[in-house]
């Protein structure tokens, strides 16, 4: 039979024996795969360690191999490098491939025709693809997902694979990520095959790391979440816990070791991501300047406005990571201060220039940042007293450079939602100081997110211990 041919055509490009829950995932992948069903969608739902990347990599290898085309997905830029290093083909954002500018002038994206055909589009990470209109208001509908479905299923023999794993946080402001609840994806009148890998590979669990997000994730599916989680650190070589006195000799190790751009420090708000930036400036890297040539910013909020020169840069997106390679002009104008500066992409290395909003530096929550934006707005909107009429007027605003400078913080910590979807070979771990209310569900959501993040190793700073 056909779907056995391509079930065995996987199953030569994997560099090891499937254990029975895998061989049994091959199977049904390869029924899918020969499948002529126009409304079919496949969920694969998988831990880590369980293998779930490797047979991925085979199947797109083998379906090259059979001349059936692929596309790879994933909904952040770091997480398109990170799907593109172990499947060996390139992958793209989902907002790259999915919407493209209505004007050169305008803010707002429309759904991009499907020009494939007979393509199976691939998507990693699906945990994070929200479908609330206030992560994607300038996009489609503003519903990331339904905007996905409508795409791929558009064109004549187009399909859909989602990937993610269930045990990591979903998007933020919601309890449960949409793209992997099956009864959601039903919703849109698609037939949903849906597999779960739950056993963890022996060799996966000679990993500490592993070792220890695998418990996590058995608390989490058992809803035993109320108490400190009990880590096994003993005799393990790629996690440990870090006392306070030892964190910036730590850091400066892993910045010799593995370099700056392999090394990420994960913490629970936005304020203490700051203050680790802050000492790294300072103490290890030596920085004196409030902002210099060569260090590593993060894109706070997505901005349109400085791509529209550039051809095949639709937008700076949230979250996206640069060093900036150099600053000049900086000056106050409206009550802020702003700087120009060239950036360098770290996932796809073009160039760009910009102005950042160096105030932004300062803002460490939402409310602030709201703050900070309406005040520039109103002060831009006094250099157009001849504008009357309202819209004309937040139209003009909208089109200023300043209103448009780009907001951003400083790339050496981040949050686990921010980080989420990315890999570096040593992460550092920080939940803050924590009650023993806020050691929930959502927690251990967290920490197995912040965990999976490594590749190498985990240093645990301020873990609460069991209450």
């Amino acid at each position: 039979m056909l779907n056995d041919f391509v079930t065995s055509c996987i199953r030569s490009e994997l560099p090891f024996t499937p254990n029975d829950e895998q061989a049994e995932l091959l199977q049904l992948l390869g029924s899918f795969l020969v499948s002529t069903d126009d409304r079919r969608l496949f969920l694969l739902k998988g831990y880590a360690g369980t293998g779930k990347t490797s047979i991925v990599s085979g199947m797109v290898r083998a379906m090259s191999r059979l001349g059936q085309k692929t596309l790879l997905l994933a909904p952040t830029g770091r997480a398109a490098k990170v799907l593109t290093s172990y499947a060996h083909r390139p992958a793209y954002t989902i907002h790259k491939k999915l919407y493209r500018q209505r004007t050169v002038l305008s803010p707002d994206f429309s759904i991009a025709p499907n020009l494939l055909k007979d393509t199976l589009f691939i998507v990693d990470e699906a945990s994070m693809i929200s479908n609330q209109p206030y992560d994607n208001a300038a996009f489609g509908t503003g519903l990331l997902l339904d905007d996905l479905i409508m795409h791929v299923y558009s064109s004549p023999g187009c399909a859909l694979l989602l990937l993610g794993d269930t045990a990591q946080l979903p998007p933020v402001g919601q309890t449960l990520s949409p793209a992997l609840d099956v009864h959601h994806l039903e919703g849109y009148g698609l037939n949903v095959s849906q597999y779960t890998l739950t056993q963890v590979a022996r060799q996966a669990l000679e990993s500490g790391i592993l070792l220890n997000a695998t418990w996590l994730r058995q608390q989490i599916v058992e809803h035993a979440t109320h108490r400190a989680p009990r880590l096994q650190l003993t005799h393990q070589t790629d996690i440990q816990t870090v006392q306070g006195v030892d964190v910036q000799e730590l850091i400066q190790d892993s910045y010799d070791s593995v370099g700056m751009e392999q090394t990420m420090i994960v913490t629970r708000t936005n304020r203490r991501a700051s203050m680790y930036n802050r000492g790294i400036r300072a103490r290890i890297l030596w920085r004196d300047d409030e902002i210099s040539t060569g260090d590593r910013i993060m894109i706070t909020r997505n901005n349109y406005y400085w791509t529209r020169e550039y051809d095949g840069i639709e937008f700076l997106a949230n979250g996206d990571i640069f060093e900036i390679t150099r600053l000049r002009n900086e000056r106050e104008l409206y009550g802020f201060r702003f700087v120009d500066a060239s950036l360098l992409s770290l996932d796809y290395e073009w160039e760009i220039d910009v102005t950042l909003l160096l105030d932004s530096l300062m803002a460490d929550t939402a409310e602030q940042v709201r703050e900070q934006q309406q005040r520039l707005a109103a002060a831009v909107a006094e250099d157009y007293p001849e504008i009357r009429n309202r819209r004309d007027l937040m139209k003009a605003v909208m089109d200023n450079p300043y209103y448009n400078a780009l907001q951003f913080k400083f790339a050496y910590a981040a949050t686990c939602h921010k980080s989420q979807g990315g890999q570096w070979k040593h992460v550092y771990v920080d939940p803050g100081l924590l009650q023993p209310e806020q050691i929930d569900m959502d927690y251990y959501r967290w920490l197995y997110t912040a965990l999976t993040r490594a590749t190498e190793r985990v240093f645990l700073l301020n873990m609460p211990s069991d209450v």
